[in-house]
């Protein structure tokens, strides 16, 4: 296998992944207020802003952008009955930096969704997924 993980159950309905580089994270969906970490399916909203902000991030860095502060948020909707599958996602990234060009920025994200972000490559074939964009100069 090309990558693996390790999953521990410790107590209730939580767990701790570990790769095999060593960095580890805590998965709980226990009920609210009681919940230790992130749900699974939380998780996949984390995996595709991370997937996507370093795309947007490396290709903006080659076209000479000067970014200095990104923000992305994702949301959605899940199917109502069991297994509650994602249906749609919206990802909402905001760009904020100098001489930013918003046609650099729009190409940078359609690049992640077309060509390199894995995770959105994953995801599309069952979830709808849509994005907006926010370009603000900054002095």
């Amino acid at each position: 296998m090309e990558q693996e993980i390790r999953m521990r159950w410790t107590q209730g309905m939580q767990f701790v992944g570990t790769d095999s580089k060593g960095h580890s994270l805590v998965l709980d969906s226990g009920p609210l207020g009681e919940s230790s970490g992130n749900s699974p399916m939380e998780l996949l909203l984390f995996a595709l802003a991370g997937c996507m902000g370093m795309d947007v991030i490396s290709i903006l860095k080659k076209k000479q952008q000067k970014v200095l502060q990104f923000e992305m948020r994702v949301g959605g909707d899940r199917r109502p009955d069991h297994p509650r599958a994602w249906t749609r996602m919206h990802i909402e990234l905001t760009v904020r930096g100098q001489g930013m060009e918003p046609a650099a920025v729009a190409r940078a994200v359609e690049l992640s969704e077309t060509k390199y972000c894995s995770v959105y490559a994953t995801l599309t074939p069952n979830v709808a997924i849509t994005h907006s964009i926010v370009v603000e100069e900054l002095a």
